[in-house]
């Protein structure tokens, strides 16, 4: 059921966050994303360190992270163009700490005890998140293109426990969606 918001009489924009991401195959079976996020004031703003006029960025930032067909972080790249202060930009190296983790449950977790508060950049960190989903989207398209996503369904035997079990409403263990794609019949004992 879709909610409407209903718009006051008079607004103005003060302030946009872009966040853009981007999955790639690559040729060797890795997966690259690239993340960028940037702050823009559409007004102009006196920040501690500097002055930005209208339509500047205050926050401009990136993560080119690459993945290996499990989804471990084999390499990260982190890089800031745009910063609100002169020593945001010792944060970049931080992120080479989360090589060798892997997406799946747990990562924002284990994103936060390498990275998390003074160990790097709250707008890198946060840009994890979106980069987390767009890779498992990625890998979901990679899998779907080659066939491997629809082949654990064929024959009779057991069908390992899908990723998406549990994600969402949707993806309850009891709906309608789950007794599709991992039939009780198919579930390993």
């Amino acid at each position: 059921m879709e909610q409407t918001l209903s718009t006051p009489p008079t607004r103005t924009l003060v302030h946009t966050r872009r966040v853009t991401c981007n999955g790639y195959a690559c040729g060797d079976g890795t997966l690259q994303v690239e993340a960028q996020l940037q702050d823009i004031t559409a007004g102009g703003t006196d920040l501690y360190f500097k002055r930005l006029d209208a339509g500047e960025v205050i926050h401009g930032m990136r993560l080119t992270v690459t993945l290996d067909a499990e989804l471990v972080i084999q390499d990260v790249v982190a890089a800031m163009d745009d910063t609100p202060t002169p020593w945001c930009g010792e944060a970049p190296p931080a992120y080479a700490a989360l090589k060798g983790l892997k997406i799946g449950p747990g990562f924002t977790r284990a994103v936060k005890a390498r990275v998390g508060g003074i160990q790097g950049c709250t707008h890198l960190t946060e840009l994890l998140g979106p980069l987390a989903t767009t890779a498992m989207q990625t890998w979901f398209a990679m899998r779907r293109e080659n066939g491997s996503l629809r082949a654990q369904h064929a024959g009779e035997g057991p069908i390992p426990r899908p990723h998406v079990v549990g994600t969402c409403q949707a993806y309850r263990a009891d709906g309608p969606a789950l007794a599709v794609i991992w039939p009780v019949h198919r579930r390993p004992v």
